[in-house]
């Protein structure tokens, strides 16, 4: 190899299916007996030799007593790394994934040849990515929306009172409470001082609706059978909770007047309050319009590539999917390992549903780099440092602080993605969405009413639907290079 290792050379680079790459090295007799030497080293306080202390006997006499092979294993194991990475690096190879390794022939002292079948970035050919039609939504709020997110406003404002009571459907019940399975406790079915809102759907099909008509200082023993598919150790199972009313809370709802306003807000009366909601609502939906206009522009680009795309691709994205789902379960304040146990889900399942999304972020990745090279965008020094201006602003932190953590080819790459979007954007068409039928409008409810039937009830159903939308969420037509740096940089700030 010029200018690489010395006495190794590539015998042959050829191009196989799924942009894969089968290189086929040879390392001679100076370089494998470096690593026999190397291996010798690692290896002889390990081999034990008559008249000679641990790690002391000579290495001619160690290959004399266990033969001349002793040693090669492990120094095909240091010598192949060295090899392969300069082969990659003489055949300008850009890998996207770990070799497969096999031998061919025997190993000798005169060195050994070995075969490295790799992945590597596929050949991308654009198809249409200009004049390109998508639906996009019509904005439009009612004063119905408006109403709605005065609710939203008013239950966050909505105060639990005391009352002396039965509990009923809408109140909140402060309860002790622990399961008995065969009269003995189980585990994860005890809690105290547990806040549980009537009508919730939160515990278990059975528990709620039992619970209303307790009041405070009452004890009851509720007899619950869990779902079949609830997780295995109770799935189907009979168990009984031992339940104590600590207190019953009712909603006391705000008045819908001016004086909520200044309460909830900088304006002094409901109209101004309803008029900003409504400038708000318009805004949102407006950048949801665009965002969902942006991504189906940008699902046909995908769509239309014609590229060999290599499983290590779609394999490293599909587990960085489930990393961010596991990452956030645990920002959520519930351990990772405890949620895979309530639910059933296994790692080796999450990876089955994240594969289909992550083929498409993998397909989209692909699209957008094929545009930035197809139109030769680049990123200017001030678009880079206007970007950094854009993130402490909206981070609230010194400029210098997000530089410190945020790296600028990060930042320029996502500026040149971005233009990438905006120039596909910009040259398409945005007709009208087609009316609804009735059968869709239908199944919609459907699906709603299920959904509120299920509830919180059914983890394992929910789990891989979860594991999914994750996944999903995660698909961008712009990757986010800077919001995990961001965030550190805001805690070092702290």
């Amino acid at each position: 190899m010029n200018g690489g290792v010395d006495n190794m050379s590539v015998k042959s680079c050829e191009k196989i299916e799924k942009s894969q790459v089968a290189l086929t090295i040879e390392v001679g007799t100076e370089a494998f007996q470096a690593a026999v030497e190397k291996a010798y080293r690692k290896m002889r306080g390990k081999i034990n030799m008559p008249g000679f202390r641990p790690g002391k006997a000579p290495r001619k006499l160690i290959e004399r007593m266990y033969g001349v092979e002793v040693f090669f294993e492990e120094a095909i194991n240091i010598a192949f790394p060295d090899a392969y990475e300069e082969a990659v690096k003489e055949k300008e190879l850009q890998v996207v994934g770990y070799p497969a390794v096999e031998l061919v022939g025997d190993a000798t002292s005169d060195g050994f040849t070995f075969k490295a079948t790799v992945p590597v970035y596929p050949e991308v050919t654009l198809g249409e990515y200009k004049g390109l039609t998508a639906e996009k939504e019509e904005v439009k709020v009612s004063a119905a929306d408006v109403d709605e997110r005065l609710k939203q406003l008013s239950d966050r404002n909505t105060r639990l009172v005391s009352v002396e009571r039965e509990a009923k459907e809408g109140d909140t019940a402060v309860i002790n409470f622990e399961g008995f399975l065969e009269g003995k406790p189980f585990d994860g079915g005890k809690g105290e001082n547990h806040r549980l809102e009537l009508g919730s759907h939160s515990f278990v099909p059975g528990f709620e609706e039992q619970v209303a008509g307790m009041k405070a200082g009452e004890e009851k023993d509720i007899d619950i059978t869990f779902p079949e598919d609830y997780h295995a150790d109770l799935a189907g199972k009979a168990v009984v909770f031992k339940v104590k009313c600590l207190e019953v809370k009712e909603k006391e709802v705000p008045e819908m007047d001016d004086e909520f306003a200044k309460d909830v807000s900088e304006f002094d009366t409901m109209k101004e309050l309803k008029a900003d909601l409504k400038k708000k609502i318009t805004e949102e939906r407006q950048k949801a319009a665009d965002r969902e206009f942006e991504d189906a522009l940008m699902a046909k680009v995908a769509e239309g590539i014609t590229a060999d795309i290599p499983d290590a691709m779609v394999e490293n994205q599909a587990r960085q999917f489930v990393e961010n789902f596991k990452m956030q379960i645990t920002q959520q304040g519930i351990p990772y390992d405890q949620y895979a146990q309530m639910t059933g889900i296994t790692e080796a399942k999450l990876l089955e549903d994240a594969r289909e999304p992550a083929l498409r972020q993998v397909r989209m990745d692909l699209a957008l780099a094929a545009v930035i090279k197809a139109e030769n965008i680049e990123a200017a020094d001030e678009d880079v440092e206007e970007e950094f201006k854009k993130l402490a602003e909206q981070y609230g932190m010194d400029l210098e602080t997000v530089k410190k953590y945020v790296q600028a080819d990060q930042v320029k790459d996502q500026v040149i993605s971005r233009k990438a979007v905006a120039l596909v954007v910009d040259s398409a068409v945005a007709v009208k969405p087609e009316k609804k039928t009735a059968k869709k409008t239908a199944k919609k409810a459907e699906d709603k009413a299920e959904e509120a039937a299920e509830g919180e009830e059914k983890p394992k159903k929910t789990a891989k639907k979860t594991a999914k939308k994750a996944a999903e969420g995660e698909e961008k037509t712009a990757k986010k290079t800077t919001k995990k740096a961001v965030k550190e940089a805001r805690k070092e700030e702290e």
